[in-house]
């Protein structure tokens, strides 16, 4: 995996996370995939009265195709995991376990610019949902995803990267638009 396996790869503390990949990204650097966002984090910024929903985010494409993802400036990042099924999907939804095909495109909350997305790169990211390959708001924003559903995840600090690394800024809430490519069924 490329950039994103990159993104959710860290080795320590509570965010351990296994690798996934171990090709360079078109930044260059294997423990960096992209520059720091430049602008502060959340974490300093004056609060603008509300938390943010679902709903203020703004996103468009239909699945399969690579979204747009906006961040509204009027309202603070929410505190807990948001998900939102843009398009439902269909079949059982995915469990612990799954062995999911997925696509995504990531928008950082602070300076509202894309950092990551497997649409770009015309390959899916794989993963087994639950086993901790991937940073805790995947792991819980997926579960029950269906085949064919676009989810859109909006992830704190707490389930993304806490402190930060890896490109990603210290207290960071992370935007994702994922595309369940494939979700295998109990049935086999």
């Amino acid at each position: 995996m490329r950039t994103f396996g990159k993104i959710v790869v860290i080795g320590a503390g509570v965010l351990a996370l296994a690798a996934c990949g171990e090709k360079q990204n078109t930044a260059g650097s294997a423990s960096s995939p992209a520059p720091a966002p430049s602008s502060s984090s959340e974490a300093g910024a004056a609060s603008k009265g509300k938390e943010c929903t679902a709903d203020d985010v703004k996103t468009t494409g239909k699945f399969g195709e690579a979204p747009t993802i906006t961040i509204p400036d009027d309202c603070d990042p929410p505190k807990k995991l948001i998900t939102k099924d843009l398009e439902p999907g269909t079949g059982e939804g995915a469990k612990a376990g799954a062995k999911l095909k997925m696509n995504y495109s990531l928008v950082t909350w602070s300076n509202k610019q894309k950092l990551d997305s497997s649409f770009d790169r015309g390959e899916p990211f794989e993963l087994d949902l639950g086993a901790g390959m991937v940073i805790k708001g995947w792991d819980q924003g997926l579960e029950g995803i269906k085949q064919g559903a676009r989810r859109l995840l909006i992830i704190p600090p707490d389930l993304g990267y806490g402190q930060g690394g890896n490109g990603i800024a210290p207290n960071e809430t992370l935007v994702f638009v994922t595309d369940a490519v494939s979700v295998p069924t109990d049935k086999g």
